[in-house]
């Protein structure tokens, strides 16, 4: 199963693509057909293997079976992807191509359908998770800034230079900073100025 997974990768897939760039980069159209030709064949054997891996891998020698076949595809001498394409893949395709297409056409207008369908869903779920995730949230932040003074907010942020006078601290249930002599008197009983 390994040596079959890397012998595809290589014979079946490395191999043929660079032979492909190198017919793409000299324009040679034959060559370009020839390895279109393989890609077609091999997309198929690929489709097919999935399925029959299911059923057949029980086989013996399933897997040399395989690579034999990659093989006898990419043979110059053989010519098996040329061979599999003019015979039985070319003819099938354009008797059926008006059909296939069609289906395609229908396929692309309802997967796009769906999308427009479950992304305005998606948007409407995720606007309304975000708007009660706000209407929540800001009250638990609102409070837990309150709990803060000015003076443990600075340095949080890290400001220790830039600390604010202990004079403005804010309460709890208010905005007000507190007055001078409360201040002295809480600072005295060893208080952190946290209401």
């Amino acid at each position: 199963c390994v040596l079959f997974f890397f012998s595809r990768l290589i014979f079946g897939t490395l191999y043929p693509a660079y032979y492909s760039y190198k017919a793409v980069k000299s324009k040679d159209i034959k060559e370009y057909v020839k390895w279109m030709m393989y890609w077609i064949i091999f997309a198929l054997f690929t489709t097919a293997e999935t399925f029959t891996d299911i059923f057949l891998c029980w086989f013996p020698f399933y897997y040399e079976l395989k690579i034999a076949f990659v093989a006898w595809l990419l043979s110059p001498y053989t010519k098996g992807s040329s061979l599999l394409y003019r015979k039985f893949v070319h003819p099938t395709l354009s008797s059926k191509e008006k059909e296939i297409d069609d289906c395609l056409i229908q396929a692309k207008d309802r997967s796009y359908d769906a999308l427009v369908h479950f992304g305005k869903r998606g948007l409407n779920v995720a606007a309304t998770a975000a708007v009660m995730a706000a209407s929540k949230g800001q009250g638990a932040l609102s409070e837990r800034l309150r709990s803060f003074s000015m003076q443990d907010l600075s340095t949080i942020r890290g400001d220790s230079s830039s600390a604010v006078p202990a004079s403005v601290t804010v309460r709890a249930g208010s905005k007000q900073s507190q007055p001078k002599a409360s201040r002295s008197a809480s600072e005295g009983s060893g208080s952190s100025g946290k209401c």
